[in-house]
């Protein structure tokens, strides 16, 4: 029935612009003036689309688009492709920022700037809920597409924006929020953690296509500890006039232990004296470094104690990286702060050292058919103390040569002894390796 609604609010549309044409048509006939033909053997909605494209154009010719250094941004638009506005997002992410410059100069070539970003929301959700990376990122550009004509939107005056955004597009927008807005009744607000891009996308679609009157600011404000992380967060909120309402957000961030966003949204708000930073930001600490009962009396396992450990450490992190955003230093000193970061940073790499030392290696066989652990040992044995004292006590069959360089040689392969080893009486060359009297190597720190 939505579509079906739609499909007739676009019908209805084309025939208002028809008119329109026609009206304009007869009224330049009427003064005098050239002319305008309409074509009575194409179908009225060929002259309402023609009228359409000319408006919009007029609008917006001001030489932005010969400035582009990515034209394809303005060809897409022009020719309306959100499927390909989007691959070309999506293969040119390594450029966002200059791109999220340049989109809303390029929507301005769009023939229906607003009906084209209508037209990218599609497949934000998918049907089997999968949240792969692609989809992130499918998510994301559409609420980069809706910023994008806000701030397009922005530079126009009240008259240019009701052209742009029509009667008929601000319609499916709000089709589209009645159709998002029961999903997000599912959503967790503790497993969002402030980072819902969901419950971001409808924020951002209502704000853009001017339509929060259509929902009730007490149903939106409790949409906001869902995106609190969000750097767009303060901005929506007052473009969707949700200020009065910051006070119960900040209470519900801090009941559910968000302190950080708590602290963030009051400056933003100038809410500071009514909800203090320092307190908050203690408090915050103060619950991350407790530890569970469990760890307390002693007999939880090591994962556990480094989970606290880590807890901490992040929680010590984020307080810090909090004071130098809002420069609180001189109410919250640092130097504690960053004693504790490096002591715990410390014992973490400690007990992974102690963890890798312990750690047993895997037997495998070596190249005669020994099995041992690792490779072979190098019988070249440095010439240090050790190796003299291992010297001192060595079968009198043994043949040292001491300050001089040591070569070893590997033994036979398969195990075959050849003939000229087996006996003591050859003649070996001085600057041999440690050997036997049969030929066999040894490594001098492992006699007895």
């Amino acid at each position: 029935m939505a579509k079906e609604e739609a499909s007739l609010m676009k019908l209805q549309e084309k025939r208002d612009f028809a008119v329109t044409a026609i009206t304009n048509a007869l009224g330049k006939q009427k003064n005098g003036n050239e002319s305008v033909t309409v074509n009575n053997e194409g179908p009225p909605e060929a002259a309402a689309f023609e009228y359409k494209e000319d408006s919009t154009k007029k609008l917006f010719e001001n030489g932005d688009l010969k400035l582009l250094s990515n034209p394809e941004l303005a060809k897409l638009c022009e020719e309306m492709d959100s499927g390909g506005l989007h691959k070309f997002i999506s293969d040119n992410r390594k450029n966002l920022a200059i791109m999220k410059e340049e989109i809303p100069i390029a929507l301005k070539a769009a023939v229906d700037p607003g009906g084209l970003v209508l037209d990218s929301l599609n497949g934000f959700y998918i049907l089997d809920g999968k949240k792969d990376s692609n989809l992130l990122g499918l998510r994301r550009t559409c609420i980069m597409l809706m910023e994008c004509l806000s701030i397009l939107l922005s530079d126009l005056d009240m008259n240019t924006v009701t052209k742009v955004i029509s009667e008929n597009v601000k319609e499916r927008a709000k089709i589209i929020a009645q159709e998002w807005k029961p999903k997000l009744d599912d959503l967790d607000l503790d497993a969002s953690n402030g980072n819902s891009l969901e419950a971001h996308a409808f924020l951002q679609l209502v704000a853009t296509f001017g339509i929060d009157s259509d929902f009730v600011h007490e149903d939106l404000s409790k949409l906001i500890p869902m995106v609190s992380r969000r750097h767009q967060t303060a901005d929506l909120c007052r473009f969707l006039g949700l200020s009065d309402k910051m006070p119960d957000v900040i209470d519900v961030l801090v009941n559910s232990g968000r302190h950080i966003d708590a602290v963030n949204l009051a400056f933003a708000f100038e809410l500071t004296e009514q909800f203090c930073p320092i307190s908050l930001l203690k408090s915050y600490l103060a619950e991350a470094i407790k530890a569970p009962s469990a760890v307390k009396a002693g007999n939880s396992s090591p994962t556990a104690q480094n989970d606290v450990c880590e807890r901490e450490l992040s929680a010590l992190k984020a307080v810090t990286k909090c004071i130098e955003e809002h420069k609180l230093e001189d109410r919250y000193p640092l130097d504690p702060l960053q004693k504790r970061i490096l002591h715990l940073e410390k014992a973490k790499a400690d007990k992974k050292r102690a963890t890798e030392v312990v750690k047993p290696q895997s037997k495998r066989p070596r190249a005669n058919g020994v099995v041992g652990f690792g490779p072979p040992r190098n019988t070249t044995i440095a010439a240090d103390k050790s190796f003299y004292a291992a010297a001192r006590y060595a079968p009198p069959t043994q043949y040292v040569y001491d300050n001089r360089p040591h070569y070893a040689y590997p033994p036979p392969p398969e195990n075959h002894v050849h003939s000229f080893i087996g006996t003591a009486t050859y003649n070996i060359v001085p600057n041999h390796g440690n050997y036997f009297g049969n030929g066999y190597q040894y490594q001098a720190p492992y006699l007895h």
